[in-house]
């Protein structure tokens, strides 16, 4: 399962990516604007910073004001893609776009017949979002089963984005049912490594070299 960043934070994509946990960034209007930075500067500097896709996206509602947008954002880099809404208008854009050969992450998806639609119209991602579903009480988790279930059936070749995760316990669970991307906070693909049992025995390992005064270097 590949790894993208949900953040526009430079430093925490460059950390992670140093150890080779970045295979692409999404970003959208909402957290470029946290930075304070301008979109197509702060979105120019990830696309040098990794070699995956980043997701920048459009702040239109119209398909062809998103087209246009698109077309200016998918110059800034090779490694661009351009978000778009799962909206009717969002799809038109996205078959134009992808038509075109630039890479589209169709987002704000929450139905297994969004994402069925988006795979027509030519997404190379689909973001369905567990989070915002978990939060009204439905079950995000089970919307990415059925994704799977039905781009296999088809042979769709549009990637499986997980988006609005919110802990570890999604990220693994994503990479069991088959998501073929999960996109996440840095503090989430971090909280992956912690468990309390690997805690608890480093503690006792230390204990054990500090009173065998046990030194390496």
């Amino acid at each position: 399962m590949k790894f993208f960043v949900d953040t526009a934070d430079v430093a925490a994509i460059a950390e992670l990516n140093d150890l080779g946990m970045v295979d692409g960034v999404t970003t959208n209007p909402s957290i470029i604007a946290k930075s304070g930075r301008d979109i197509l500067e702060v979105t120019k500097e990830i696309c040098d910073l990794v070699d995956g896709p980043v997701s920048a996206e459009v702040v239109s509602l119209k398909a062809d004001d998103m087209i246009a947008e698109g077309r200016k954002l998918a110059k800034i880099a090779d490694n661009i893609t351009v978000k778009v809404p799962l909206t009717w208008d969002g799809l038109k854009a996205c078959k134009v776009l992808s038509s075109e050969g630039t890479m589209v992450n169709v987002t704000l998806c929450f139905s297994a017949n969004q994402a069925l639609l988006a795979a027509k119209a030519g997404a190379t991602f689909i973001s369905p979002f567990i989070g915002r579903l978990d939060d009204i009480n439905l079950d995000g988790l089970e919307l990415i089963e059925d994704i799977r279930t039905i781009y296999d059936n088809y042979g769709f070749e549009t990637q499986i984005l997980a988006a609005s995760i919110r802990n570890a316990n999604h990220m693994s669970e994503c990479a069991k049912i088959g998501a073929d991307v999960a996109t996440a906070p840095p503090a989430v693909i971090k909280a992956m490594a912690n468990h309390v049992l690997t805690d608890n025995g480093l503690a006792a390992f230390m204990k054990d070299i500090e009173k065998a005064n046990i030194k390496i270097v």
